[in-house]
C-alpha cells in the first residue's frame, strides 16, 4: 500500500480564529432574536412564568450581538491586513485565480472527478467576498434603523442617510430581513461545504478553523501565498 505523505501548511492566525468563532455565535443570536422581534409570538408562545422573555429584553440581547458582530467583523478585516494567511479575498486581477476557480466548479458540478489542492479554495474566495457584501449592508441596515431614535446623536450622524436612501423605515426593514436570510443560507452552504472538503477530501477545513494548520496530502497550487513567491 502506497503510504501518504502529508504536510502542514499554518494558515490562520488566533486572530482570524478568534473573531471567526465569534462572528459564528453572533450571526446565530442576531438570527434567532431578529426572528423574534419580527414575530413576538414566538416569544409569548414559551412559558409564561419566564418573565425575561420579553420582546424589550430580546431587543436588547440582538443590540448587544450586534455590537460584538460588527466589532468581530471590523478587527477580522484588520486582520487581513496585519497577517498575510488570512486574506481571504478573491485575487481577480491575476489571470490564475480565473482558471483555478473553473477547476474547482466542475468538479462540484460533477464535470471532474477532482481538482487540484488549494490552501484558500478559490470558489470559496468568491463567496466570502459575497458575503462582506451581505454583512456590509446588515450593518448599515441595522444601525441606520437602531439609531432612528436618536436622529441628531453621533449613531444618527453616521448612519442616518441610510433610511432616505433605501426610500424609507419599511424599505430598510425588508432590506434588514432579506439580507439576513441571504446570511443564514450561505452560512447552511458553508457549512456543508467545509465539512465537505473535511471528510470527503481531506482538505482540513474544519480542523484548520480550531488549530490554524492545514494538513494535505498535495502540494497546493497557491503555497506560493504564504512566502510570497506567487502574488
Amino acid at each position: 500500500m502506497k503510504q501518504v505523505v502529508r504536510r502542514e501548511y499554518y494558515l490562520f492566525s488566533p486572530w482570524l480564529r478568534i473573531f471567526h468563532w465569534i462572528m459564528v455565535v453572533s450571526i446565530c443570536v442576531l438570527f434567532a432574536t431578529g426572528l423574534m422581534i419580527t414575530s413576538p409570538w414566538i416569544i409569548y408562545s414559551a412559558e409564561p412564568t419566564f418573565s425575561g422573555m420579553t420582546v424589550d429584553n430580546i431587543r436588547n440581547i440582538h443590540f448587544l450581538a450586534a455590537y460584538l458582530f460588527s466589532a468581530a467583523f471590523i478587527l477580522k478585516i484588520y486582520g487581513f491586513i496585519i497577517n498575510p494567511g488570512d486574506r481571504l479575498f478573491p485575487h481577480v486581477w491575476k489571470g490564475y485565480f480565473y482558471s483555478n476557480t473553473v477547476d474547482v466548479a466542475l468538479h462540484y458540478m460533477f464535470l471532474r472527478s477532482e481538482h487540484a489542492s488549494y490552501l484558500r479554495n478559490p470558489l470559496a474566495r468568491c463567496s466570502y467576498a459575497f458575503l462582506y457584501v451581505l454583512v456590509f449592508i446588515e450593518i448599515l441596515t441595522g444601525f441606520g434603523i437602531y439609531y432612528m431614535t436618536d436622529p441628531f446623536g453621533i449613531g444618527g450622524t453616521l448612519f442616518g442617510w441610510v433610511i432616505p436612501l433605501l426610500g424609507g423605515e419599511m424599505m430598510a426593514h425588508l432590506v434588514h430581513h432579506y439580507v439576513a436570510w441571504a446570511i443564514i443560507l450561505f452560512a447552511i452552504g458553508h457549512l456543508y461545504m467545509v465539512i465537505r472538503a473535511e471528510f470527503m477530501e481531506g482538505e482540513s477545513e474544519v480542523s484548520s478553523m480550531f488549530s490554524g494548520s492545514k494538513i494535505l496530502a498535495h502540494e497546493p497550487r497557491d503555497a506560493g501565498h504564504l512566502d510570497g513567491t506567487l502574488k
